[in-house]
């Protein structure tokens, strides 16, 4: 996917020039070097990142594999234990654990799935981010050892879709434009405005580190 070229405006229109602002350059969204200098990329704003949301196609699946052996879906895929065995599950990854709606617990899933619960909330006011890194690193190491995850929630598009961006920008150094891109491609997906915050913010400090 290439990166997007350098203007000296910001459009908010989607596929537009976004340029380059103090110094640090805008929308590298392919993970390549961009061509203002310092090679660290702006994150695109809310209503940027919304605009791209909006523009994919929708999807109904109850799960997507959405990254080599990482499942993305809903409730009622994580409930499915024949389809769980049937994929080769080991590794399931709750972003509504706690929850009515979504089961989930190691007793439910017995001995040869490994579970992970984070109890958030779809709210834009729930702060997802303290669950970044420890989601990520849960998934990157299901995966080194060779297994099969599933991350979900209750409907699999905003909890759930958060933590598998976070794993990405965190573990594969995506920035978050490219993750979302790499993402929609398999699975439809629309976190809330506060996760998107929480998740610019995470692009930011991540672009501001590998380049420092």
């Amino acid at each position: 996917m290439a990166s997007e070229g350098v203007s000296s405006t910001v459009s908010s229109k989607t596929g537009e020039l976004l340029g380059c602002v103090s110094g640090v350059s805008r929308s590298c969204d392919s993970g390549q070097r961009c061509e203002c200098e310092p090679d660290v990329c702006e994150p695109p704003s809310l209503e940027e990142l919304e605009e791209v949301l909006h523009s994919a196609q929708s999807s109904c699946r109850h799960g997507d594999e959405v990254w080599p052996n990482l499942y993305l879906g809903d409730m009622y895929m994580s409930h499915n234990k024949y389809e769980l065995w049937r994929l080769g599950i080991t590794h399931v990854l709750n972003a509504a654990h706690g929850k009515m709606c979504c089961k989930g617990s190691d007793d439910y899933y017995g001995t040869t799935v490994s579970y992970y619960g984070v109890p958030a909330n779809d709210l834009p006011t729930f702060d997802l981010s303290p669950f970044f890194y420890p989601a990520a690193q849960f998934i990157h190491q299901a995966l080194k050892s060779g297994g099969k995850v599933l991350v979900h929630c209750a409907v699999g598009v905003s909890r759930s879709a958060a933590l598998v961006l976070a794993f990405l920008m965190i573990h594969h150094h995506h920035p978050l434009l490219a993750a979302i891109r790499l993402v929609q491609q398999k699975r439809w997906v629309f976190p809330n405005r506060g996760f998107l915050m929480q998740l610019i913010n995470l692009d930011y400090t991540l672009q501001r580190e590998r380049r420092d």
